[in-house]
């Protein structure tokens, strides 16, 4: 495909390797944030051509992994009412709450529906004015101005029977608050390319100043991953930290700025939970006040719903780099595609669907038996 193979050429990946082997001279620990790096390192094997002393571990860059299980449940809670129609993005349906998923609260009777926009919801809306229709709006910044324009849309058209359940969740704060664990190991990151096609890359620069780690903003394909741990690597081993924008080509340093005013004109910063890691102090979006009839969690009353995490499942330590899905004990046992434990199992960005996806339960059982 023209614009894609050129970033998947396997001479080209070859050179950059080699670049990298010769560039990294001690053990270096670095992350990926977003999970569609995830799946290109495990997809493509990058992490198993690296140096053996270079690790790459997976970041909390999955919105639908870290979505937190009682807002998982508040969304059960609200679907569950018959005048709702609660629509949804494909990857959450499978997403398992306390007490399944939305898959089976539909196939119980609830109007549950796959929209591939939230302008789709907002259209929904504007067809049945009879029934209350609920958005799911999740993600990181990315997906932010498209929910931010759905909910000034309906505001725009007086729509009374439109609302939002906000589980929006913020990169920098994150990668702030995985420096500062004590048991942190990161040394570097690469950064998000598309969050920063939205955002720009400015609110990275103090979490270089203060903690004293390289940010390379990489691209998803195979070459834009092994181009940024180079710049990650030469970084590391100069003693610099600074932010690069290895993604030129889709990331500008000031993001899109239409995009970042329609969102904060629609929402404002505040504290957010993390599936499996807790709450991060102004790491998430919620509505601003002023566009609190649009807030599903207040129309609906679900704000006080708490829920408990699987005691088997690992998420929280995988989404910190902690861990590898294939630590876990039930991965690929009792939690598979089919029968998942955790969000990052489900999704298409989750660490651990990645590694089942493209066979590594299978490497750990082989391992397991020489």
């Amino acid at each position: 495909m023209k614009y894609l193979d050129e970033y998947r050429d396997g001479p080209a990946a070859k050179a950059l390797i080699a670049a990298i082997d010769k560039a990294a001279t001690r053990p270096w620990v670095i992350m990926e944030v977003c999970g569609g790096q995830t799946h290109t390192i495990v997809r493509y094997g990058l992490d198993q051509v690296l140096p053996k002393h270079l690790e790459l571990v997976h970041g909390p860059g999955c919105p639908v992994c870290v979505t937190p299980l009682e807002m998982i449940d508040r969304a059960h809670a609200v679907a569950a009412r018959p005048e709702v129609v609660f629509c949804s993005f494909g990857d959450m349906l499978r997403v398992p709450g306390s007490r399944g998923d939305l898959l089976g609260l539909r196939a119980r009777g609830a109007d549950v529906r796959v929209v591939y926009s939230p302008l789709d919801a907002v259209k929904l809306a504007e067809a049945n004015p009879s029934r209350q229709v609920v958005f799911f709006a999740i993600g990181f910044e990315t997906t932010a101005p498209a929910n931010a324009m759905a909910v000034w849309m309906a505001r725009q058209k007086g729509l009374q029977n439109f609302s939002v359940l906000v589980s929006h969740v913020l990169v920098p704060p994150a990668l702030t608050a995985i420096l500062g664990a004590e048991d942190n190991r990161v040394q570097a990151f690469l950064g998000p390319g598309h969050v920063c096609a939205v955002m720009g890359i400015s609110e990275y620069e103090p979490i270089t100043a203060k903690h004293r780690v390289p940010i390379v903003i990489s691209g998803f394909e195979p070459l834009d991953l092994l181009d940024g741990i180079l710049h990650a690597v030469r970084q590391l081993e100069a003693g610099e930290a600074k932010v690069e924008n290895a993604y030129a080509r889709a990331v500008r340093a000031d993001g899109n700025p239409a995009s970042r005013a329609l969102v904060e004109q629609v929402f404002e910063v505040c504290d957010r939970a993390w599936r499996g890691v807790g709450t991060i102090p102004r790491s998430g979006y919620r509505l601003r006040d002023e566009l609190r009839a649009f807030d599903a969690e207040r129309r609906f009353e679900v704000e006080g719903v708490r829920a408990q995490e699987s005691p088997l499942c690992i998420s929280g330590e995988v989404l910190r780099g902690l861990k590898r899905p294939a630590d876990c004990p039930a991965f690929g046992r009792q939690c598979t595609p089919e029968t998942p434990l955790g969000a990052t199992m489900v999704s298409s960005e989750g660490a651990c669907a990645a590694y089942h996806a493209y066979g590594r339960h299978l490497d750990a059982r082989a391992a397991e038996r020489r």
